[in-house]
């Protein structure tokens, strides 16, 4: 892992009194191809369109196998292939959401009736995305925190997925509140999404830049504002090093909420107040996208949330990059039967049409289900 102090390159120099003086210069600077920036721009604002957010379907293959379980369904790539062909042929689908973070495996993959998924998503209008980290590991030295794995290789990879039509890519990190978090881990998270960014960015793909803080512990709300602005504070000094484009990159940040098992709940005018007061310290205007991950909040908790922060003027877009927050009642409408497709698609376009308009500051509540109301937390989640 490299610190801030490595990003420099230092020489000693001996001068005409013979004292021995430092002199540091600027180690040279990454620079986005000039090819790729004008369309880096184009794809984060299209993202970042009125009324509209990400749908994340990008669970693993082994993560995808437990919600098929609990369905009843084994997880093999058939399987796999309907649920994912239901999702992203859901009609009007395109008009609630913008973007689509897919697993390598659905990158690649064609829907039931032989269409590529790709192609159902851009005729939507959906612009296809592509999970490129490969998951967390223990980092050493640290309170039993975890690093994120994945930058071997990712320039060649990312290369190729341009290739096969994403437009954009993910990079999911994590932050521990009961562990810490220690120093290193945060600046662990902060480096690998900054070399991230910028070969995502090298290689034509919008960033999205994602370090969670985790839902885990009995901290209450305060707590996590304090730890959220050391992260995001660290995050973008690390941006800014490897000189990645504001402009070209979107950011998928935790709400600022309670710890999971914190007596003390929040209401969504309290998450909104805190949750915008981070981002107005932190974030700077020229980043077009901030498109929060739900963390294991139920539907309706994390359409609620959202709204409540749209219900005054923003400098950027702020909007979801949901996946259980959208799909939990269409997967279990759906319960592997041909016959319930329809009913499951329709699910699913009430969900995105509910943060559609939370988005937009116009989300009542109204007409929701028990089920949509429950949480869907799971403490140490990985997928």
């Amino acid at each position: 892992m490299a610190s801030a102090s490595s990003l420099f390159k230092s020489s000693l120099v001996v001068g005409k009194s013979g004292r021995v003086k430092p002199q540091t210069r600027r180690a040279a600077t990454l620079t986005v191809r000039a090819s790729y920036a004008d369309e880096l721009v184009k794809t984060a604002k299209t993202i970042a369109s009125p009324g509209r957010g990400i749908l994340a379907m990008d669970e693993s293959n082994a993560t995808c196998g437990k919600r098929l379980a609990s369905i009843g369904l084994e997880n093999t790539e058939a399987n796999r292939q309907a649920y994912r062909t239901l999702l992203v042929s859901a009609p009007g689908l395109g008009n609630y959401i913008s973007g689509a973070i897919l697993f390598e495996e659905t990158l690649y993959q064609s829907t039931t009736d032989g269409k590529k998924m790709v192609d159902v998503l851009t005729s939507q209008n959906i612009v296809p995305g592509i999970k490129v980290d490969k998951g967390l590991v223990p980092l050493a030295s640290s309170n039993d925190e975890s690093w994120c794995q994945g930058l071997d290789g990712l320039a060649s990879r990312s290369a190729a997925y341009y290739q096969q039509g994403a437009r954009f890519a993910k990079w999911r990190t994590v932050v521990s509140i009961p562990n810490g978090p220690s120093a290193l881990a945060v600046k662990e998270a902060a480096w690998g999404l900054a070399r991230y960014a910028a070969i995502s960015q090298d290689n034509g793909l919008v960033p999205i830049v994602e370090p969670e803080i985790l839902l885990d512990g009995e901290h209450g709300i305060e707590r996590t504002f304090e730890v959220a602005q050391k992260v995001w504070a660290e995050v973008f000094f690390y941006l800014a090093e490897n000189n990645v484009m504001f402009e070209g990159i979107l950011l998928k940040p935790s709400m600022v909420t309670p710890g999971a098992e914190c007596k003390d709940r929040a209401t969504p005018e309290q998450v909104a107040d805190y949750t915008l007061k981070l981002l107005k310290r932190r974030i700077p205007p020229a980043v077009p996208g901030i498109m929060f991950l739900s963390g294991g909040q139920s539907e309706v908790e994390a359409t609620l949330n959202l709204n409540a922060m749209n219900q005054g003027s923003n400098p950027w877009h702020v909007s979801f990059s949901y996946a259980r927050a959208l799909q939990n009642t269409c997967l279990k409408t759906w319960g592997g039967r041909p016959e319930n497709v329809k009913a499951a698609q329709d699910a699913l376009l009430k969900r995105a049409k509910a943060n559609s308009l939370a988005q937009l500051g116009k989300y009542t509540g109204e007409g929701e289900a028990d089920e949509a109301k429950e949480g869907m937390y799971v403490k140490n989640y990985s997928y």
